[in-house]
């Protein structure tokens, strides 16, 4: 009598167990994600430069000039996205499934923003590219924005004050982990 409840947890528990691997529909997901969005990056740049070898010197060279660096912004948005899909798709497979072993060979072969051993860690990963893409977002609406009033200029330097904090919060949190690692 007292085997049966120990059969069924123990059936119950496995069962509970490998149900983890239905996270490999958001590995594969992500991943199918994080290759379109490279490809879209890579086209994005290879339709700048076309419209470059086209018109090199155009009659609006100022325009022009403003319209390639915003198509190469957006393309390293695109690369930036690509990479958050990506840092997501093998922190979620290491999380859930299984170890990456290719990564686990040696130390000097695993970078250090694939070390993922919690749902924090992945997230505090995907947080850091997450606010490449909002700095570059702002660095291409800058580029774009016409400047017409003097109050233009304060809320742009406000911005970039609000940058650099969230950039030096970012740095001054890893540097505290990286501290706490090693110690």
């Amino acid at each position: 009598m007292k085997s049966s409840p120990n059969w069924l947890e123990t059936l119950f528990e496995t069962i509970l167990f490998n149900s983890r691997i239905i996270v490999i529909l958001a590995v594969i997901g992500s991943l199918a994600s994080s290759v379109l969005m490279f490809v879209h990056g890579t086209l994005q740049i290879y339709g700048a430069a076309v419209g470059f070898i086209k018109h090199p010197m155009p009659d609006h060279a100022a325009n022009a000039q403003d319209h390639l660096s915003i198509d190469l912004i957006s393309s390293v948005d695109s690369f930036l996205f690509a990479t958050v899909l990506l840092i997501f798709a093998m922190g979620i497979y290491e999380l859930f499934i299984s170890k990456i072993d290719p990564a686990s060979r040696t130390a000097e072969s695993r970078p250090n923003w694939l070390e993922i051993h919690s749902l924090d860690d992945l997230k505090s990963a995907v947080g850091k590219v997450i606010l490449m893409i909002l700095i570059v977002r702002l660095f291409e609406t800058a580029v774009k924005m016409t400047y017409t009033e003097p109050i233009h200029l304060l809320w742009l330097g406000l911005a970039v004050v609000f940058v650099s904090v969230a950039l030096f919060l970012v740095h001054a949190g890893h540097s505290k982990a990286d501290a706490k690692k090693h110690t």
